[in-house]
């Protein structure tokens, strides 16, 4: 006899998928750090799994000095080469060099927003979005307030933030919350 596990069935496959879903999507963040993880991640993900970047997500760290902004933004194009020729990350040169351009779009962002945190959930009225799907098949890939983000962001310089990536990254760091209704991680969750 086999137990039906409750969580959103996408998170299933491996223990480091489990582990994210139930402690980090879907979580509200305002950390700095974090929040400019997940979004060099979110976009290292383009085109690909997530469970792909989740395995990988050690070896970037190492890579992009542990996703200091302050230090991606002064990558030289030795640098660059350089992070190409490491196995541990997804070795796309248009990835890489938006990494870089993203610290330097955020580090503008930060001085005149005042970081990601409250630029970010200024989006949102400050409160996650709290869905109420019963399906994975509900779960849009984007949504007017991804689309409206995706926008402000290309504006600011920002690279690989369309619409779709900014809707995994609204999920990723909690500014919605698509937990299943029968999933564990729902705030309705009931049992």
């Amino acid at each position: 006899m086999t137990t039906h596990d409750p969580r959103c069935p996408w998170c299933l496959a491996f223990p480091e998928y489990m582990r994210y879903h139930d402690e980090e999507w879907g979580v509200p963040s305002h950390d700095e750090a974090h929040l400019f993880e997940m979004l060099i991640l979110e976009g290292a993900q383009a085109g690909l799994s997530w469970a792909t970047i989740l395995k990988k997500r050690p070896a970037y760290r190492v890579a992009f000095d542990g996703f200091d902004a302050e230090k991606m933004a002064r990558y030289t194009q030795p640098r660059i080469e350089k992070l190409l020729q490491d196995t541990g990350i997804v070795r796309n040169r248009l990835k890489v060099q938006a990494a870089v351009t993203n610290a330097r779009a955020y580090l503008k962002l930060r001085d005149e927003q005042g970081g990601l945190a409250p630029y970010l959930w200024g989006f949102v009225d400050g409160e996650p979005v709290v869905n109420r799907f019963r399906s994975l098949s509900e779960v849009p890939a984007q949504t007017p307030v991804s689309e409206a983000l995706s926008k402000d962001l290309k504006k600011r310089g920002f690279r690989f933030v369309g619409p779709t990536i900014c809707y995994a990254y609204m999920q990723s760091v909690g500014m919605v919350n698509d937990h299943l209704l029968s999933c564990p991680s729902h705030p309705e969750f009931s049992g």
